[in-house]
């Protein structure tokens, strides 16, 4: 006959799994919602060696990601999806056609179903891909095909066809170098073939022939082509000194920057020197010219193969110099030319013609009309000269491209040095924990007769820094069932990984006894243990223990009078009121006398030489009721209620008092918080904390009570630690060295 369950959505499943009977089947150990481990679809790289992501779409999805600004993948994928952080690159990869669409930028952290709704039929069900981000696009270029962009991902590859989406840095900047290198952005005017601008529309020389108006060149016309010759070379140089350049300079003004912001500087400085390509040739363009145009096919097409090339040209900067010097002599040639054909007002071929206009005005220039050679000859210096002008331009542009990739290259082996760096401190951490263990060791071998005073004890402390920190043990992360114990120091949010139990350990106990930890029961998540281990933290080694009378877990500790006491809790089928005693001077457990209540995901402490046992589930509903057990009465007894039901809670012994610390109520997690005073006849509400949460771990240092993770609903585990003192009250510690955790428990030694 099934347990009766809580009519609750989100521990319906959970709790109709765990009480199951099921004849000839192994006890199962619990089930929850909370994914298993999925490492094939991940590489599962740490927070800060997350260079970039990927997001997949398909032809029918690609449009809404874009309208939407909104990026999803699968639940499993939110394993490095919660690592993103606003301002990480991303890239969409279209499965359809296998094409790469980029660069776009995170918008907002990593989160689940900020979009419950997204690519959906209309809203008419949940979403399939809730791990999302918001995004907005940095620079959008055309998309490359999966042979361009393998090369950089060979490693990320699994399968043929599939490859983890996450990217460490160097992937990511080597993307978005290869977007960048190899292709345009899709809005820009910069390629030849998308714009006007990109043709050179000049006067043609004057054809030979007998029509006079073909071949006639006014003075006036010289003067004018001088002129603008005159302007778009001032131009050019103008926009050269903007950049930072001179005859003595010839590197950009802004290379004292250092190599992380430099390839920003190079992307800011090609608009504008393409700006200068985009006014020169705005100012030459001559439409509808009815005297004669040309356009530069061949110089067009030498453009266009320049600008998709992926070669890096590298031009010499003096030679820029050199050709704008050369354009300034022949404008001086052009120059000295009219200055001559002004002087001598020579007419070659007769008086000027006269323009007459549909008013009858007469318009004709005052001027004479040059040799018709000597206007061809003119003409080409000025074609020369354009075409020189683009030359140098291109030149310019390439040179910046190739010092923007080299910066980059800089900047990924700056970014692997500071990594080579991280992990030398981590590794420097655990050695200075494990010099700390073998002093204490050593220190347990010195005779205390030797020892004339404390001074060494000090000296040693002072020299090692020691300072309390908080032991967990065990748990879950939203990814894996755990078997990691670590160090945890508040002080400098610090979190050092010592060595793991012979198993994973989850909804165990764990006590502290004559400087060791002892932690009992739990489970792996599939079955529930018996198995008790010890470890040494001057050793820093686990070893195991006589193992408890039945398998069990979700149950409460604690310790009294140098004993452990293993307090209610279940195996899958039973909810137990038993009380186990281990005494390590009889090497096992013995049965104790049992509660007045049975209790599933109780909180048990002790507090002045009493046990106390608070809360928790019976099989039907969650308990507000509360017992004591005074070793010296030899029974349990009731205490006061709480005011609310809790069950998967903590209970701390905070200033001689009781505080019962969130939990479930059989409806929602909370976050209220009540207090129990020894010499007062009741619970008494108290302030709560700032977030909901159960299966928390808790612990006191240092005059502070610390609240460590645990979950807020279905799949919402947090990384948050709340700290109180009596006098502030509750407050977000903002320390993160944890993350995700829950399930677990906390020690002080």
């Amino acid at each position: 006959m099934l347990l009766q369950t809580p009519q609750r959505p989100w521990l319906q499943h959970r709790f109709r799994t765990i009480y199951q009977h099921k004849m000839g089947q192994r006890k199962n150990a619990y089930s929850t919602s909370l994914p298993s481990n999925s490492s094939v679809f991940a590489r599962n790289l740490r927070k800060n060696d997350l260079g970039g992501v990927i997001f997949g779409c398909k032809h029918n999805t690609i449009a809404e990601c874009l309208s939407k600004q909104l990026f999803g993948l699968p639940f499993s994928h939110f394993s490095y999806v919660r690592n993103i952080e606003e301002g990480l690159p991303l890239f969409l990869f279209n499965y359809s056609d296998r094409k790469l669409h980029g660069i776009f930028e995170a918008a907002s952290r990593g989160q689940l179903n900020a979009n419950s709704y997204a690519w959906t039929d209309g809203g008419a069900e949940r979403t399939p891909f809730p791990a999302q981000v918001a995004i907005h696009v940095k620079m959008r270029y055309q998309p490359l095909t999966e042979d361009r962009f393998k090369k950089i991902l060979v490693d990320n590859y699994y399968t043929n066809q599939h490859f983890w989406f996450e990217l460490d840095h160097a992937q990511a900047r080597a993307l978005i170098a290869l977007f960048k290198s190899s292709s345009y952005p899709i809005s820009t005017k910069l390629t030849p073939s998308m714009s006007n601008k990109t043709r050179l529309l000049i006067p043609s020389p004057a054809t030979t022939g007998n029509t006079s108006g073909n071949m006639e060149r006014t003075y006036a016309k010289v003067c004018e082509l001088k002129k603008d010759l005159e302007s778009d070379v001032e131009m050019v140089v103008e926009k050269f000194a903007s950049l930072g350049w001179d005859d003595e300079d010839l590197e950009p003004g802004s290379s004292s920057k250092t190599s992380s912001n430099a390839p920003d500087d190079m992307e800011n400085k090609e608009p504008e020197l393409f700006s200068v390509w985009d006014e020169w040739t705005e100012k030459n363009e001559v439409a509808n010219d009815s005297s004669a145009s040309i356009y530069l096919d061949k110089e067009n097409q030498m453009l266009q193969g320049q600008q998709s090339s992926n070669e890096k040209l590298a031009p010499d900067m003096e030679m820029v110099l050199f050709k704008l010097k050369e354009l300034s002599a022949e404008r001086q040639h052009i120059n000295s030319f009219a200055n001559e054909c002004n002087a001598d007002r020579v007419i070659p071929y007769g008086p000027v013609p006269i323009e007459v206009h549909e008013n009858n005005e007469q318009i004709a220039e005052d001027c004479p009309i040059l040799d018709e050679n000597e206007d061809t000859a003119a003409t080409t210096n000025l074609v020369q000269g354009n075409v020189e002008v683009v030359k140098l331009l291109m030149l310019v542009i390439k040179e910046l491209q190739e010092r923007t990739a080299n910066l980059e290259k800089k900047q990924v082996e700056s970014d692997r040095e500071i990594h080579q760096l991280g992990d030398l401190v981590k590794e420097s951490g655990r050695k200075l924990q494990r010099l700390k263990d073998h002093v204490k060791e050593l220190e347990a071998k010195i005779d205390p007769s030797t020892i004339v005073d404390d001074s060494l004890n000090n000296f040693v402390e002072q020299c090692l820094g020691s300072e309390d920190v908080i032991y967990l043990i065990g748990g879950f992360n939203g990814l894996s069932w755990l078997s990691a114990l670590d160090s945890f120091s508040p002080s400098l949010d610090l979190l050092t990984p010592l060595e793991p139990l012979n198993s994973a350990r989850s909804y165990a106990s764990a006590v502290a006894l004559d400087g060791s930890i002892y932690v009992f029961g739990g489970g792996d998540g599939h079955l529930w243990y018996n198995t008790v281990e010890c470890y040494n933290p001057r050793l820093n080694a686990w070893s195991l223990c006589p193992n408890l009378t039945r398998e069990k877990g979700s149950l409460g500790g604690a310790t009294l009078n140098a004993k452990i006491y293993a307090i209610g809790g279940g195996d899958g089928t039973e909810i137990f009121s038993d009380v186990e005693m281990f005494d390590p001077a009889l090497g096992k457990w013995i049965n104790d006398q049992s509660m007045l209540q049975k209790r599933f995901a109780p909180a048990a402490a002790e507090l002045n030489g009493v046990l106390y046992a608070v809360g928790g589930y019976d099989g039907k509903d969650y308990l507000k009721s509360a017992e004591r057990f005074d070793p010296r009465e030899a029974f349990w007894t009731k205490i006061a209620s709480m005011s609310t039901r809790r069950g998967c809670h903590s209970v701390a012994v905070f200033n001689e008092k009781l505080y019962a610390i969130g939990g479930f109520d059989g409806e929602e997690m909370v976050s209220s918080v009540e207090t129990y005073d020894p010499r007062m006849p009741s619970w008494i509400m108290a302030e709560p904390m700032n977030s909901s949460r159960g299966y928390a771990a808790t612990a006191v240092l240092d005059g502070s009570l610390f609240v460590i993770g645990g979950i807020k609903g279905q799949d919402n585990i947090l990384d948050t630690i709340e700290c109180y003192k009596e006098q502030g009250g509750w407050s977000n510690s903002g320390l993160r060295a944890i993350g995700r955790r829950c399930f677990c428990s906390a020690i002080v030694l």
